[in-house]
Formats: C-alpha cells, structure tokens, sequence
C-alpha cells in the first residue's frame, strides 16, 4: 500500500519554468515533507470570504499528504455574507476564544497562514510563544516579513488569494471533481471569495479572470446566489446611518467615526467604508470606530476604500499610523483598500460614566482626523 506523501508526489510531476520550479510544484515539495503531520492554518481576526475559501482548498489539498488541517481564527466572524458561507457550505472553522481560554498547540507540527501573515491574527502570538514552525505563508497584500516560513508565495499582482489557489489547481496540486460535493462547495466558496476582493470583478486583472472562467466549470450559481442574498442586520444598517451623519467630506476624501461598537459587528465598519465610497465625488473613505473585546480591551478599528489609482492604501495607512513600540504597522492594504487596529491602551475598559466614555471617543476621534488631515492634505496638494 502506498503512502499518502507517494501518491501525492505522483499527482503531477515537477514544471520548470526558466529552470525554476513553479510555485505548486515548491509547494507541493514542502507538503511531502510534511505528510502525515498535523498542522493549524491561522486565519485573520475577522476571516473573510477569501480567506476562508483559500483556508479550504489547502486543507483538500494537504489531505492528499496525509495532513490534517485546523483553521482557527481568535475574533469572531461578523459580516452576514461570511457567515452564510461558512454556514451553507459547512467549512470547519473554528473560533479560539483567547480571552475565555487557553489552547495548546503541541498537537500540532506546523503553521500555515493564509491571506494574512500573522500582522491580523492573535493566534500568531500562540505560535511564536510555542516556536511552532511556519510551514507555509500565501497572500496578495503588501509584504509584512513577521514570519519565516518555509514557503512564501505572496502575489500583490492577484486580487485575491483565491487566485492565487486556483492556479495551484489549475498547476495539478487538486484536480477537482464536479460530481463530488465538496469540490463543488469549494469552488462556489473561491468564485465569492475572488468576486468580494476584486468588488464583484470590476477591480479584477487578467489572473483573476482566468481564475473565475476556471471555477466556472465547478460553482454552484444557486450556492452563491443563496450566500449573495444574505440580509444586512439591523445593527449593521446602524452603524452606516451613524457613518453617514458623521462624516466630514475633503478633498474627495469621505472621514467618519462612528463611536463604540461591540466585537461582533466589528464588520459593519469595512461595510459603512464601502457605502460612503458611493457618494458622488468621492474617491477615498476611511471609516472607524473603537471595538470593545469580550476581555473589556478596547481597539480603534478602521477601514479604507478607495478608487483613486495613485492612492495606495498600504503605503496611505502605514505613513498615517506608523507603528508601534516592536516595530508592527498598525495597518497596512492591498489595492484599493486597507486597515488599521491601533490599541486604545491605559484608556481600555468600559465604564457606566458616560461622559468619560464620550470623552474618551473624542480624544481618539480627533487624534485619528489628525493624523488623517495630514495626509489627505499633503496628498491632494501633490497632485
């Protein structure tokens, strides 16, 4: 009886391209390294449908080398399309509490983060305190070198991660089965994955269109259709009301804060940023607010939007925030769009003075207009 690291590594053989192994087939030689191991993928705070869905197809791919897969994330998942999809498709994800609970992650050999590289995730700090190897990092955003992984695949060219995982199927690591159901849920999980980081294609490049006319072939329309017509909640309709009364408009630059937000609807925010960016003459919205966590810590939490093509979010938020004491960016973006977190620190914790908490989100709220004006200002004059 053959291995499942031997039957994998007959999958395909090796490609070389201008004599250097292709992505898959390095990938596919770390995997055979690692058959049989169990290892924990690390997923951001607030996974989205790209990440999930890449989440997904490595684990249908490393169970080809015997490996078993854990996806973890340590927020929560808050946008009502995320939860549809992890709900009707049936993913095995789970939510580490960090706050309420303490994990052990000596049952696993390795780590894979996917469509982030640990700069997003509270589990990363898990894995560093364990010296849990970093098996494999692969993502489309701006390189943050926090990790030191065996594999690096990290394509800010692709719109999304899932593109970056259907060429590894389209390069033989998966050969996908449209009568099996599985791999039918997994590609209708990449095609939303795919259309919600590229705004439904229309920010889309050539790789992410050959990727989408591939998954053609697999998705299930009426899966994705059923995940698409998820409802926005009541508190979420909230929080993009508050955004639109509070925002101050300059330069084409749309500003809003909208005050305290519970944990769970950290996701209404990126939402409120992708509603302000449709008003007329708009070409920038920044949204954010302070979260309060389970454990009573309190995070600022914002999101940019942007369709300015000489804007790059990146580079926008990391000169606006900076970093903190260790050298971490508070933020960082892909094209397009991007984000912060930055602790509200000594200040953190609730309080029944309502002043004080309204006194506390002014400071913050004009810190972070502050830092923002300096910029949109500087910005604006320069072009």
């Amino acid at each position: 009886m053959e291995s499942a690291s031997s039957t994998a590594e007959s999958v395909a053989p090796a490609i070389k391209t201008n004599g250097q192994l292709k992505k898959a087939d390095k990938l596919r030689q770390v995997l055979s390294k690692h058959a049989e191991e169990r290892h924990l993928i690390v997923l951001q705070d607030f996974p989205d449908p790209d990440a999930l869905s890449s989440a997904w197809t490595y684990t249908l791919i490393s169970q080809q080398y015997g490996i078993e897969c854990v996806s973890a994330y340590a927020g929560t998942l808050s946008h009502q399309e995320n939860i549809a999809l992890v709900r009707l498709t049936g993913f095995p994800v789970q939510r580490w509490n960090l706050q309420l609970e303490q994990r052990d992650l000596k049952n696993f050999q390795g780590a894979v983060f996917l469509d982030n590289q640990g700069t997003t995730s509270q589990i990363t700090r898990l894995v560093k305190q364990s010296k849990l190897p970093v098996i494999a990092v692969i993502d489309h955003h701006a390189p943050q070198d926090d990790l030191a992984p065996q594999f690096s695949d990290i394509r800010t060219a692709c719109g999304a991660t899932a593109t970056i995982f259907v060429q590894y199927l389209q390069d033989g690591l998966l050969g996908l089965d449209a009568t099996n159901a599985d791999h039918l849920k997994v590609a209708t999980a990449l095609m939303h994955g795919l259309r919600s980081e590229t705004n439904h294609l229309m920010q889309a490049k050539e790789e992410d269109f050959q990727a989408a006319a591939y998954l053609s072939r697999y998705y299930d329309p009426k899966l994705l259709e059923a995940i698409l017509q998820t409802a926005r909640s009541r508190r979420v309709m909230d929080v993009i009301e508050r955004a639109l009364k509070n925002r101050i408009v300059k330069n084409s630059f749309s500003v809003s804060g909208v005050g305290y937000l519970r944990y769970e609807d950290r996701d209404a925010i990126p939402q409120a940023a992708d509603f302000l960016i449709t008003e007329e003459d708009i070409h920038t919205a920044v949204v954010y607010g302070i979260v309060r966590t389970e454990d009573e810590r309190e995070i600022v939490s914002g999101s940019l939007r942007t369709n300015k093509l000489t804007l790059d979010p990146d580079e926008f938020i990391k000169k606006t925030f900076g970093q903190d004491a260790s050298g971490r960016f508070f933020g960082g973006g892909r094209m397009r769009a991007g984000g912060f977190e930055i602790p509200v620190g000594f200040l953190s914790g609730s309080s029944e003075n309502t002043a004080f908490n309204q006194l506390k989100w002014e400071v913050f709220d004009s810190q972070i207009k502050q830092k923002l004006n300096r910029l949109i200002t500087d910005d604006e004059e320069d072009t």
